[in-house]
């Protein structure tokens, strides 16, 4: 997206980021939580915990972690809490767990749902970033070695932006923080032990949780998972890149087979590939607003649409895109997708993935569309690759296969056919951990919510009793479209 709606875009963010620190109420103890209604939830409680900045130096200063929490509906049946991510980096588990977002009425019933803002996120103590810094102009595809290098100058830039503004917090939004910092939030809570959901980036968190602390773990699910042991630039781009040109087939097929779909009847690779052509010449525009679509939001397009998955709204804004005429009264391009520039900040600070010049980022940048000849590239995985150039924060929390030594077994999820956190991942995952994989065969990401009552059931077994199913479990895919909706709500967040 160019011009107008980019830097409105950008400056609705810088509003959201510029908040600074939020005031609240920290735990004075251990169980002892000081709970109050959220005055913009009915039904919803807050409070928050004191953590130190930097946990080798807790001396240095303190920051606040935000909670928000639905009680059990049936006390007499209550285990404890099950502690909620909904990843990101930059998604609100306060804002979440006020707007609905829950496991199975099951699990409800029985647990204290609690959703957390991970540090530097929402109402716990931010990371701040500078408004003109974030919305300066800058080249999200480099062309040249001049345009690398003006990109470079932007992260950088924006980076020592959110430094000055944030203070020592700035550099400290690592996941392994956060993991201690869920720790602080389990004592809080009065748990001995933590149950915990976390989805996309929220399994990385969970995943440093059982390396930190494997005797402090009751319960832990994850779902879509990061791997942490993808070392280099091209294998991160290209694991992602290939995921999503995996997900576009399958969106194929199911038009071609589906006579609602506005494309059906189609040659949907050629006219994609079309598309691609003419946002690469500067040609493809909003019919209706006549805004440029760059490569990179068309890329966009696909993937934010492969999340759900939501396969006819993308047919029908791609039959916008081809023939200027869609069924209905609007399509809307995009969704609407909450973003927080925290991202850069804690991807930057958990992930080295140098990028030197031009030439690099070019021949990644290639390879990936050899092998995703219909989307070209996976717009989170670019990026996020780069976001990080030139970024002045050293990376704390490096890439490493996971070392879990201890803990229960952990659970596993994954859609075998997820856009954002490709299968791979949380196969490596399980393997590196020795967890139980369970395995949604159909599409999009975070297999929980996927309409499964084969996943659901699983997953709530181990959560409630620690029972896990045998090893190897598959559990059928649902058609979109079909399934009558299960007693969860998934989260919004649009990310990792």
């Amino acid at each position: 997206m160019a011009g107008a709606f980019r830097r409105l875009l950008a400056a609705v963010t810088a509003t959201t980021v510029l908040g600074g620190l939020l005031a609240a109420t920290p735990a004075a103890a251990a169980g002892s939580l000081d709970w109050q209604p959220c005055a913009d939830a009915p039904g919803v409680d807050c409070a928050a915990v004191t953590v130190p900045v930097d946990w080798a130096h807790p001396d240095r200063g303190t920051t606040t972690v935000a909670l928000a929490r639905r009680k059990a509906t049936d006390p007499q049946a209550r285990i404890g809490s099950v502690l909620m991510d909904p990843g990101g980096p930059g998604g609100s588990g306060t804002e979440e767990v006020k707007n609905g977002w829950s496991l199975s009425a099951e699990i409800t019933r029985r647990f204290d749902t609690v959703g957390f803002d991970p540090r530097g996120v929402g109402a716990s103590g931010r990371i701040s970033c500078g408004l003109e810094e974030l919305i300066a102009d800058h080249p999200r595809v480099p062309r040249n070695q001049a345009e690398f290098e003006q990109l470079a100058a932007y992260n950088r830039k924006l980076g020592e932006s959110c430094n000055r503004l944030s203070g020592p917090l700035g550099q400290f939004g690592d996941t392994k923080s956060v993991a201690r910092d869920m720790d602080a939030i389990r004592a809080a809570l009065g748990e001995p032990k933590l149950t915990y959901y976390g989805v996309s980036y929220g399994t990385l968190m969970g995943q440093q949780y059982a390396e930190l602390f494997p005797d402090k773990v009751r319960a832990l699910v994850l779902d879509s998972n990061m791997d942490h042991s993808q070392f280099t630039s091209a294998e991160f781009l290209l694991s992602e890149t290939r995921s999503v040109q995996a997900e576009f087939g399958e969106f194929a097929a199911w038009c071609q087979r589906t006579p609602s779909c506005a494309l059906h009847g189609r040659d949907i690779p050629k006219l994609t590939r079309d598309l691609q052509d003419k946002a690469a010449r500067g040609e493809l525009r909003d019919p209706r607003s006549e805004e440029v679509i760059e490569p990179l939001d068309l890329a966009g397009i696909f993937q934010g649409n492969f999340y759900g998955p939501s396969w006819d709204r993308l047919a029908t804004v791609l039959k916008l895109l081809v023939d200027g005429t869609a069924p209905g009264a609007s399509a809307k391009l995009r969704e609407d997708i909450p973003i927080n520039y925290v991202f850069p900040s804690v991807f930057c600070d958990d992930w080295r993935l140098p990028v030197h010049d031009f030439a690099e980022l070019e021949t990644y940048r290639r390879v990936a569309a050899a092998f995703a000849p219909d989307v070209k590239v996976n717009s989170l995985g670019w990026t996020a690759l780069t976001g990080c150039i030139g970024w002045p924060n050293r990376t704390s929390n490096p890439q490493h296969p996971l070392q879990v030594h201890g803990a229960p077994p952990l659970l596993v999820l994954s859609s075998r056919h997820d856009p954002a956190t490709p299968y791979a991942w949380s196969q490596a995952v399980a393997r590196q951990t020795g967890s139980t994989l369970l395995t949604y065969d159909g599409w999009g990401h975070g297999a929980y919510f996927k309409n499964s009552a084969c996943v659901v059931k699983a997953t709530d077994d181990y959560l409630i009793s620690g029972k896990l199913p045998a090893r190897g479990t598959h559990c059928a895919a649902v058609e979109p479209g079909t399934a009558t909706a299960l007693a969860a709500r998934p989260p919004s967040t649009i990310g990792f």
